[in-house]
């Protein structure tokens, strides 16, 4: 939570006195209809998609996991590249399954998590399904 210096209005018109303490769910907003529509508990990461197939994020505010403003993390371009070097290098050698039967339940702390975690199985992939011996396709237009 952060403490208001001195009287202060948020975005919303919401007054904050001086002394004040303000502190916002991540949780909650990542769920709020006014920030994110009528089918903000839809699972849908199309829409942070964009026309060319990248992400987007209309405003780094709506989406702050790393903060946003002049207080952004200055490691989030290294942890988004790490992040998607590691689910390559594994989803290139191994076909990941959900065990079935599972109960998926977050657990609502300062970092959300799954209360009973995420059992998968890896499965190797075949050396013809990582392209071994296949030449690899054209680079695009």
């Amino acid at each position: 939570f952060k403490e208001a210096v001195e009287d202060d209005v948020l975005p919303d018109g919401s007054p904050v006195r001086k002394g004040g303490r303000v502190i916002y769910s991540i949780y909650s907003m990542g769920r709020a209809v006014g920030v994110w529509g009528k089918d903000c508990r839809e699972f849908r990461p199309e829409r942070w998609i964009g026309d060319g197939g990248r992400f987007e994020c209309e405003s780094q505010f709506k989406y702050p996991v790393f903060n946003a403003g002049p207080r952004l993390c200055i490691g989030k371009k290294f942890a988004y590249v790490q992040m998607k070097m590691v689910a390559a290098a594994v989803l290139l050698r191994y076909r990941v399954n959900v065990v079935d039967g599972q109960v998926v339940e977050p657990k609502i702390t300062t970092t959300l998590y799954m209360k009973n975690g995420l059992l998968v199985t890896f499965i190797p992939r075949a050396q013809k399904e990582i392209g071994g011996g296949v030449p690899p396709p054209p680079p695009p237009p």
